[in-house]
């Protein structure tokens, strides 16, 4: 079974956040997260093109700079954003990602 490792968000910068978020798909991503705070998804459930590679990739540099959290369960991968600690660390930060700006 993979295991996903997520950064103690004592550690997480606003610098590896922005770094984050600076890439059309994962904000993609962390839109719809932020849509349907009480749901984790699926990878295949996100509005996200691109190789399975490329898709994976983007997950992994969200879960790097602490913006989401991956959880196996059975043979699916589930993806929840870690909104409450990220707004503790840097208020007011998911408001720059509402859709109409």
């Amino acid at each position: 079974m993979k295991k996903y490792e997520h950064p103690d968000i004592r550690n997480v910068t606003l610098t590896e956040v922005m770094q984050a978020l600076s890439d059309p798909s994962r904000i993609k991503i962390v839109r719809q997260l932020l849509d349907y705070p009480q749901r984790p998804f699926a990878c295949n459930e996100f509005p996200v093109k691109g190789s399975k590679a490329t898709i994976s990739h983007h997950f992994h540099v969200l879960r790097q700079a602490g913006l989401i959290q991956t959880k196996v369960e059975g043979t699916k991968c589930l993806t929840t954003l870690r909104r409450t600690e990220i707004e503790k660390k840097f208020p007011g930060l998911w408001k720059f990602l509402d859709k109409s700006c």
